[in-house]
């Protein structure tokens, strides 16, 4: 019905609908703070008063007299003569009131404004007194040892005090008459305002100058013109910066060491980087600058039917993803179809990884070579236990020794393949923390010093009490203590062993383990972390070694963030170097 209407009547019409919806919500604003204040006012005089109270209390000791009586001389200059005051000790009984005998009053723990006084600045509460029948208005405040109360006679003057008073509403209803008023005048003048408006933005829309728009009125409108025109530039720079962000993803392409197409429905491309170009050449066999020729190629004729049959309209976009292998290359073909049928392909060259996968493959290999040699062994010494029945029992020992020597010999392998996969694989179970050095050195120290002593070795440990890091003490056991049986294993005996710090600075501790044994030949050193590597396979077998100690060394000291390298000393043996973030 309002379309009957011209424009300006429309325009009268909604903005007086707003303003009569504004006045009233502001009159029933403006009505419920004046109740407020009145109610404030109130509660701000009876905590004055019990402020005063308070204060006379403490300034005559009446706690300490228990000479409550004497408030009686307070309550008589209080500024009327409704007020009540009552004294509540903290276990609710009644010290003092003002308008009662309080010495035989009932306990009043649980009035409302008592309760509320607990857990509150203040409690308050409108009720019917049960010591004098009348109704007050109470308002309780905790002194700690006490609560004092005051209250007033609710009556018709407290009630009416409480009112907001009305006399604002003509006031307001004239506003409104006013306003109405001069509403309606004014949209007579912004009519013609928003047809200049109205030009102004089909200008605009047409890509005009800004000179050539139309003259703004100087009003509101002319300040939403103005506003128009500034989100225009804003819109414009946005676009600019688009542009540039476009620019910037687009480089991003190009630096991806994956190669990446984007195409449209029809199988057109719309951007790709030189590695997909270069990917592409090396999957089909041949080299093409047209990116589209791939879809004429087989090893693309996945990509061709998946993109044929995929919705776009589905909720998870649609996705494939298949490996192929070219010229001794691996490589991933991912394709992800979007809502508008468009559809990215993405080559990754995986040839690294499947190297990765091939070496734990001959790790693997080499674990059960390593196996195969002890099991053999036990398998075999008791098997001619088992088997010649006239072997004498000094034969019969030396076999079983043998074959627990072999045993212990498998243990140790074992259990050097779990710490090294659980430092790989599992390295969140190791919380870093708060480690001395000096402590577990001196801890795995100690408990080897029997070897130690066995093979006449001479230890110094020159590591500070203050020397923390920020590591695990199972890795650095593990760590020192396989250094330590390296030593032990091929360094020789009556061998001088020293762990010392040789250097720190604000992030790090540089420590050195060392001895003066037989060392290691400089063309072994590059490899001597390697898992299995042994310099002389048949002596380190003969000794016990499993060939993965020094890389479970590598890996803890990697995994706690720090490094490590080994040298030849120049007065003969070898020396190990390393750090580890210090603790702060």
């Amino acid at each position: 019905m309002l379309s009957r209407f011209s424009y300006k009547r429309r325009l009268f019409f909604y903005y007086s609908s707003i303003f009569f919806v504004i006045a009233i919500l502001f009159i029933a604003f403006q009505y419920n703070r004046e109740k407020h204040y009145r109610v404030s006012q109130l509660e701000n005089t009876l905590n004055s008063i019990t402020v005063i109270s308070n204060n006379y209390i403490i300034h005559n000791k009446i706690t300490e007299t228990k000479a409550f009586q004497t408030l009686d001389s307070l309550v008589s200059i209080f500024p009327s003569s409704t007020i009540r005051l009552t004294v509540i000790q903290n276990d609710g009984t009644v010290l003092y009131d003002s308008e009662a005998n309080w010495h035989t009053m009932e306990n009043h723990a649980n009035r409302p404004e008592i309760q509320k006084a607990k857990y509150s600045d203040f409690g308050k509460s409108i009720r019917k007194s049960a010591t004098t029948g009348l109704s007050f208005y109470y308002y309780a405040k905790d002194y700690g040892s006490y609560y004092i109360r005051t209250a007033i006679v609710y009556d018709v003057s407290i009630k009416n005090f409480l009112k907001a008073e009305r006399l604002f509403l003509l006031f307001i209803i004239g506003i409104i008459i006013i306003a109405l008023i001069a509403l309606f005048l004014i949209t007579e003048r912004l009519g013609q305002a928003i047809v200049a408006l109205k030009d102004f933005v089909v200008k605009l829309r047409l890509g005009k100058e800004y000179d050539n728009i139309p003259k703004l009125p100087n009003n509101e409108l002319g300040t939403i013109g103005e506003q128009i025109i500034k989100m225009y530039q804003s819109l414009k720079k946005a676009k600019d910066e688009l542009h540039f962000e476009k620019e910037k993803l687009s480089n991003h392409i190009y630096s991806l060491t994956d190669g990446i197409a984007l195409f449209t429905p029809e199988k057109t491309k719309i951007v790709c980087n030189n590695n997909f170009i270069e990917y592409s050449n090396i999957i089909t066999n041949h080299s093409s600058v047209s990116v589209e020729t791939i879809f004429n190629s087989n090893t693309f004729e996945k990509v061709n039917r998946f993109v044929d049959s995929a919705d776009g309209k589905a909720n998870i976009l649609p996705r494939l993803e298949y490996n192929i292998e070219r010229s001794g290359r691996h490589f991933t073909i991912h394709c992800v179809v979007y809502q508008d049928k468009s559809f990215e392909i993405m080559i990754t060259d995986i040839t690294r990884l499947e190297k990765r996968r091939i070496i734990k493959q001959q790790m693997t290999s080499n674990i059960a070579h390593e196996l195969k040699t002890p099991v053999a062994s036990v398998k075999g010494y008791l098997e001619t236990i088992l088997e010649s029945s006239n072997i004498n029992v000094e034969k019969q020992k030396e076999f079983i020794e043998k074959a627990y020597s072999q045993s212990n010999r498998l243990a140790d392998l074992i259990n050097d393949i779990g710490v090294l996969n659980k430092i790989e694989e599992a390295s969140d179970h190791f919380t870093m923390q708060e480690t001395s050095v000096l402590q577990v050195a001196n801890d795995v120290f100690d408990n080897m010093r029997q070897k130690l002593n066995e093979k006449g070795f001479e230890t110094t440990i020159s590591v500070e009490s203050s020397d923390i890091i920020l590591g695990n003490s199972s890795l650095m056991i593990s760590v020192i203590q396989n250094l330590l049986e390296n030593s032990l294993k091929y360094a020789g005996e009556n061998i001088k062993i020293e762990l010392k710090k040789y250097h720190e600075d604000q992030k790090y501790i540089y420590l050195s383990f060392s001895d003066n044994g037989v060392g290691i030949p400089e063309e072994h050193q590059m490899r001597i972390f390697e898992r299995f590597y042994r310099i002389d396979s048949g002596r380190s077998r003969k000794l016990g070694g499993t060939g993965l100690g020094l890389a479970i060394v590598k890996h803890a000291i990697l995994l706690q963030k720090g490094r490590i390298t080994i040298k030849s000393r120049a007065e003969g043996g070898v020396e190990f170097l390393f750090n580890l973030p210090k603790y702060v």
